[in-house]
Parts: structure tokens; C-alpha cells; sequence
């Protein structure tokens, strides 16, 4: 086996995710502009991309799909595909090879209705022969680390969750990571962290634990419940983009460090992010899915987000956030 656990590093196929702490792929959040917001305030050891079409990938350009658009500083990336065809993964590989990624995920979590009409995502759980050619293509083209994120099954079982991450394993998935919830379960429902620890005693691979991290106390006990090595955070770091540092600071670094936030100019630092990566057709509804989130870190902060979810211009909104900032801070 090709990886090294760490107290403070996962390490595969030189891949050096460090710290163990990764910013979760989601659809319309993990863009350019965000990983890059996250990476400036720190505590991040890898990103995702948002969610890829394997068969729509080789077809894009990278200057203009919003899906695709980075910077130097993303780094590492790991780019992730959704797809239910195997055909479809050579020409998705050769196209990641050109843009400089550093893993391939493959996701098998997502229950979304098209999706699952595709054979894709959390489907090709129920479809072994499929998944294994799937994941016999990735490993076939590519020596970059192969990862795959899963949820805990249909329903708690222990054994078959086992076995699952056994299978994967044994066809060649270099890291893990594991949503505590079940498949098709709303992120109100509490997360089963505990659910991953009989996975990570069977496999001998990493296995990221992911699913209600808002806070530090969540991360610690994450780790304490899931007995993972790392951690994927997702929607609590779009709320407090800082939470990833924070985690950092109060688990992994050695040094007594104070971080400062300014609040207002993290936002304002999104939107110039936002105006330098993309064009003004594909600014705005950007804005608006992060302030959903990111309005809950203040008190009142529904002001916020109906202001700028009104909003027909990029203009409007950044006056209507300034309207804002001006009675809370």
C-alpha cells in the first residue's frame, strides 16, 4: 500500500494531504472563488472540485466552464466525476491529466433523482459489476491517488458497510471518504459519525469522515466517534469560512495562534474573488448561494441574505450588503 497516515498528514501516492483537513465538493459552492477565499484564510490541506460530468467533461473548456476555472494557489485539487458509464472515464481521465489535477474522486454518494436515472452516483452502489468496471477504468488510466465518497449504505449495517470498503479497496481506491448519513438522508438528520468506525478498523486504506462539521467541538468529536484521519468539511465552511483554520488551530498546530476575522471584508474578498474569476453573467447567483449560508454567522443576518437574494444586479447586492454592514459591525 502506496500512503502513510501521519499524525498530521495523509500521504498517498505523494499526494500530501496536510493538514488532514479537506474542503468538501458542492455543487455550487466549490468554485474557484471559495476555494481560493478558504485557502487565503488557511487550515485547508486539500480541495474538490465541484461535482464533474464524466461525459460532458472532455468537452469543456477550462477558460470558460465555470466548473473548471482555477488558481495557483488551489492546490492540492482533487477533481471529482459523477457518472454511471464506464466508457465514459478514460476520455474524463485524459482530459484531468491536462489540467494539472492531483486525484480523481469518484462519487458515489449523491442520490439526486437524475442522477440515479443515469446509473450514477449513490446507484452504483446497487451495482457492483458496474461500479467494479468503473473503478477498474480509473485505475487503469491514471496514476494519480484515487479516491471515492460514499455514505454509510441504505441502512445502518455494520458488515455490509464493512465489506463495501473492502470491495473498494481491493479495486484499487487509494482514500475514503464517508458521509455519516445514509443515502437519501437530509442533512437535518443528526450525523451516525460513529457509523464510520467499523470501516476504518477493516480497510487498510485512509477514510476521511464528512457530514455536520460547524464547530471544532464537531471536528473533535468526529475524529473521537469515527476514528478517522481526517476530516471533510463542507456547508460549515461556507457559513464560517474560517472554521477550517479554527479546527486546525485547536487540533493540529503546535502554536498558540490567534486568528482575526473581519467579517465584512471576508465577504467583500468573496465578491472581488467572484469578479476576478468569472464573468459578470455568472457572478451573481454565485454571490447569492453563498450569502445563503455565510448570512448565518451574524445575528440578523436574514437582513443580509433577503437583501441580496432580491437583488437583480451584482451592483444592487453589494449595496444591499453595505446597507447591512453598516447597522451590525
Amino acid at each position: 500500500m502506496n500512503s502513510e497516515v501521519c499524525n498530521k498528514a495523509v500521504i498517498v501516492r505523494g499526494l500530501n494531504i496536510n493538514p488532514p483537513i479537506v474542503l468538501a465538493p458542492m455543487v455550487g459552492l466549490s468554485h474557484s472563488a471559495f476555494r481560493s477565499l478558504v485557502k487565503k484564510i488557511g487550515g485547508v490541506g486539500a480541495f474538490y472540485t465541484e461535482m464533474l460530468a464524466a461525459k460532458r467533461l472532455p468537452h469543456d473548456n477550462p477558460k470558460l466552464s465555470p466548473l473548471l476555472m482555477k488558481s495557483f494557489e488551489e492546490q492540492p485539487l482533487i477533481y471529482q466525476l459523477i457518472g454511471g458509464d464506464p466508457a465514459h472515464i478514460r476520455p474524463a481521465v485524459d482530459k484531468i491529466h491536462t489540467l494539472g489535477a492531483e486525484g480523481i474522486d469518484l462519487n458515489l454518494g449523491c442520490p439526486a433523482p437524475m442522477q440515479k436515472r443515469q446509473g450514477a452516483g449513490s446507484s452504483l452502489v446497487d451495482n457492483p459489476s458496474q461500479l467494479r468496471s468503473m473503478l477498474q477504468q480509473l485505475r487503469k488510466n491514471t496514476e494519480l491517488p484515487v479516491s471515492v465518497k460514499i455514505r454509510l449504505g441504505h441502512q445502518v449495517d455494520d458488515l455490509k458497510l464493512m465489506e463495501f470498503c473492502l470491495f473498494l479497496e481491493g479495486e484499487g481506491v487509494d482514500f475514503l471518504t464517508i458521509h455519516a448519513r445514509l443515502i437519501g438522508e437530509k442533512f437535518c438528520r443528526k450525523p451516525r459519525w460513529h457509523g464510520i468506525a467499523p470501516a476504518k478498523k477493516a480497510v487498510n486504506i485512509p477514510i476521511f469522515a464528512n457530514g455536520g462539521i460547524f464547530s471544532v467541538d464537531d471536528a473533535k468529536r468526529c475524529l473521537e466517534q469515527s476514528g478517522a484521519d481526517g476530516i471533510m468539511v463542507g456547508r460549515g465552511a461556507v457559513i464560517n469560512p474560517w472554521l477550517c483554520r479554527e479546527i486546525f488551530d485547536s487540533i493540529y498546530s503546535s502554536e498558540n495562534s490567534s486568528l482575526e476575522l473581519d467579517k465584512k471584508r471576508i465577504y467583500y474578498d468573496f465578491i472581488d474573488l467572484l469578479e476576478d474569476r468569472f464573468p459578470p453573467e455568472k457572478q451573481l447567483v454565485r454571490l447569492k448561494l453563498f450569502t445563503n449560508y455565510y448570512a448565518k454567522t451574524f445575528q440578523f443576518g436574514h437582513h443580509l441574505g433577503s437583501g441580496v437574494q432580491s437583488s437583480e444586479t451584482l451592483v444592487a447586492a453589494k449595496e444591499k450588503a453595505a446597507d447591512f454592514f453598516a447597522t451590525v459591525m
